[in-house]
């Protein structure tokens, strides 16, 4: 817990730097009321004059960097946020580099012996030289013997050394931060500061556990084992732990570097399609998707195979949120705004008391405009951005698993138009969307719902002797209980004040509670 005095500090010291660096000088000042547009005033009197011809993205990242590493991670949380911030600084934090100066090599040594309990020499040929470093871990291309004998490089993932604690106290002071702004500053509690630092605390908590990331992979890599042209690393078991992890080394070029793709003869027509089509049917499909695809976390290996890393960042769909997805964009597809309204109420997504026609209107406000455009210019990420704002109009919770689905569309189109800048998304997307509608809306699908609810039946008749017990209790006990209700006597009282247990409860209703339960089942089996 931080105290007043180091969060109040901690406040001013970072409403200072925004200010410095002209962030705060690069929102506009109309319309703020008396107090904040006098403080916008005071903050463009401080900032460097060198930032005012600065692009207002420019102008954060340098402030978030000159903050210190714990917030240009929530700089680039809430860039997968912008139901919070908005498209526009979503947009902006979305290009913010997580890079420090590696730590020494010695530290990572004591890190991975501490970790796995073995000498270094026990573990590695060579560790080799740091490739990459960020705020949380650094990355080694080191050199492994496997148990047969054979060399073989290995990418060592390692945390950086006292980074849990630093982010627990700067984590701490955001709290106290988020809390002071949703007290004093009315404006803010749109944003829900408080919520968002607790996220991000969640998200930092298993980000630092580099087990996770290495289940994740492993995940990934039995879901998608049929899959042609798209992979992710192996990972070394042996060799990870907590604060450790190893895994295959790729060779291959970063689609960051376009030039060296291009020149290396891949077919970058092909690459757009590869890597859209993956991330739908990992979502569609599976319900479990990378939700990091930006350009750095991507490969393309001499084969052409697209190889994804760094899966500390990994989002999940339920069932029926993979229905949800598959069915707008078909019903957009196909121009049918009544369907997908009712998609969103049948979903639970948006409150019975709005009016489903009021909403297809709505819908048909977001669809229309992009028919008779390019196919081309049409993007998906955007179209699910204007989504998300309409149904805010009518009171529909945020979901966070389809704004991060959205955000990692956005990411990923950009990927596949750095790569054909007429990249048809509608048609790269429309086998996957229709094989998800035939597989899990179509015959089939309606004969695994029949089996399942075969299945449900069998279940109860094997309880049917349970069943019996409870119509007979329900018989001999119905008309006492309607004429008298469940009563507790004086004694009973007494009891459950000197035991307190729940149990005791139970023990007085659930007879009461069990039989008619099954008398609705029952009921449900007959007349359902």
């Amino acid at each position: 817990m931080t105290n007043p005095v180091t969060g109040t500090f901690a406040l001013l010291r970072a409403g200072f730097v925004l200010a410095r660096e002209g962030v705060v000088g690069a929102f506009p000042a109309e319309g703020l009321p008396p107090v904040p547009a006098l403080l916008h005033r005071m903050a463009r009197l401080i900032e460097r004059k060198s930032v005012r011809h600065q692009a207002r993205s420019d102008r954060l990242s340098r402030a978030l960097h000159r903050l210190g590493p714990s917030y240009v991670k929530l700089g680039q949380f809430l860039a997968t946020r912008p139901d919070i911030v908005g498209a526009d600084i979503a947009s902006e934090l979305g290009s913010l580099q997580d890079k420090v100066p590696p730590f020494p090599r010695e530290e990572a040594v004591a890190e991975i012996e501490t970790t796995l309990g073995r000498p270094i020499s026990d573990l590695f040929v060579d560790l080799g030289e740091v490739v990459g470093a960020a705020s949380i871990a650094q990355v080694y291309k080191a050199r492994v013997r496997d148990r047969d004998g054979i060399e073989r490089f290995a990418a060592v993932k390692v945390i950086r050394p006292g980074i849990r604690a630093r982010f627990r106290r700067e984590l701490a002071t955001f709290a106290f931060i988020a809390r002071f702004l949703e007290k004093f500053v009315e404006a803010s509690r749109r944003l829900r500061p408080v919520a968002v630092v607790e996220t991000l605390t969640q998200s930092t908590r298993i980000e630092m556990d580099l087990r996770l990331e290495a289940a994740a992979s492993s995940e990934m890599a039995e879901n998608i084992v049929r899959d042609k042209g798209f992979r992710v690393p192996s990972i070394d078991w042996e060799r990870t732990g907590r604060d450790v992890i190893t895994m295959e080394w790729i060779d291959g070029i970063k689609l960051s570097d376009v030039a060296g793709v291009v020149a290396a003869g891949h077919d970058t027509k092909k690459i757009g399609v590869t890597v859209v089509q993956s991330f739908l049917r990992h979502a569609m499909r599976d319900g479990f998707f990378h939700a990091d695809m930006h350009q750095g976390n991507l490969f393309v290996a001499p084969d052409g195979t697209i190889v994804a890393v760094d899966l500390g960042i990994v989002g999940r769909l339920s069932r029926d949120s993979k229905r949800f997805l598959a069915e707008i964009l078909y019903g957009f597809i196909q121009r049918d705004y009544r369907r997908v309204a009712e998609i969103h109420f049948e979903a639970g997504y948006v409150p019975r008391t709005q009016d489903v026609a009021s909403f297809a209107q709505a819908l048909r406000a977001i669809g229309e405009p992009i028919y008779g455009q390019p196919a081309e210019t049409i993007s998906m990420g955007h179209l699910l951005s204007l989504l998300f704002e309409v149904t805010q109009l009518f009171e529909m919770q945020t979901r966070p698993e389809l704004v991060l689905l959205q955000k990692t569309m956005v990411v990923v189109e950009g990927v596949a138009r750095t790569f054909d800048p007429k990249f048809n998304m509608w048609v790269a997307a429309e086998p996957v969307v229709s094989d998800y509608i035939m597989t899990e809306l179509g015959p089939a699908a309606k004969l695994q719902e029949a089996r399942d609810g075969i299945e449900a039946g069998l279940k109860l008749l094997r309880k049917a002797p349970e069943l019996a017990v409870g119509l007979e209790i329900l018989g001999r006990e119905l008309p006492e209980l309607i004429e008298n209700g469940i009563r507790l006597n004086d004694d009973t009282l007494y009891d459950l004040v000197q035991d307190g247990k729940a149990s005791i409860i139970l023990g007085h209703v659930e007879r009461w509670v069990i039989a008619i339960a099954l008398v609705t089942i029952a009921g449900a089996l007959v007349f359902g």
